[in-house]
């Protein structure tokens, strides 16, 4: 059997329009599901909404190392580092060469995975080619927009998850934020879940629609993509 593919798609954006405050991609959404995927013998590729360089968010270098799970050591390899230097665009890539994609996080998405009509369109296809479409945390943002070929929002009627208002709330980014990122996904006709508690890893997967809740749901996402795929 040929090997499996996953595209791992990244914010641009390094931070708050309204605040100072910066932001990117959470370092550990990426690290975590690529040591799994990865193991699985699955190769990965990164991509991001404008390509060039990705901003990483300070705040998860310093939670992640904490935690670790393996974060640390991947920021201390110069060669895996080296693939957020100089990333395509969502534009240069296609849906063809690859059996996943998987949306990051970090509040940096907020800002460009809606409004990138590339992603939403890459997105379909993926979908619409009974692919899996899988996202953790924040990058469930990337889901907010994309339209199947019937009209109809591609998480209507879906049962999915992302970052909660009550985590926002907590992680003292509500008034930073520019939208809810809760609300919006049940406005689409979402059938949100949320774990018992804030914070705890959860997952859910509708068909071929695998979504994480939170930071600590990265790995269980790339354990259902890895399941997923083999």
């Amino acid at each position: 059997m040929s090997t499996r593919k996953v595209l791992v798609i990244v914010t641009s954006v390094g931070e708050y329009q309204k605040f100072g405050f910066r932001t990117g991609l959470w370092l550990g959404e990426l690290t975590h599901f690529w040591d799994i995927a990865e193991s699985a013998g699955i190769d990965l590729e990164i991509a991001s909404i404008a390509g060039g360089a990705v901003p990483i968010d300070p705040e998860s270098l310093a939670h992640d190392f904490l935690a670790d799970h393996g974060t640390g050591a991947r920021y201390r390899d110069r060669q895996f580092m080296n693939l957020l230097h100089g990333t395509k665009s969502v534009a240069e890539v296609s849906a063809r060469n690859f059996d996943a994609i998987y949306l990051t996080g970090g509040h940096g998405v907020m800002y460009d995975f809606p409004e990138s009509w590339e992603l939403a369109t890459l997105i379909a296809e993926f979908y619409e080619s009974g692919k899996v479409v899988a996202s953790v945390c924040h990058g469930a943002a990337g889901l907010l927009n994309v339209v199947l070929s019937d009209g109809k929002h591609l998480i209507e009627g879906k049962t999915i998850t992302g970052f909660s208002w009550p985590e926002e709330d907590l992680a003292q980014r509500a008034d930073a934020v520019p939208f809810n990122l809760e609300t919006e996904l049940k406005k689409r006709g979402a059938n949100y879940q949320i774990a018992a508690q804030p914070f705890e890893p959860f997952t859910v997967t509708d068909g071929t629609l695998i979504t994480g809740q939170n930071p600590a749901s990265s790995i269980p996402v790339a354990e259902a993509v890895v399941k997923a795929l083999s």
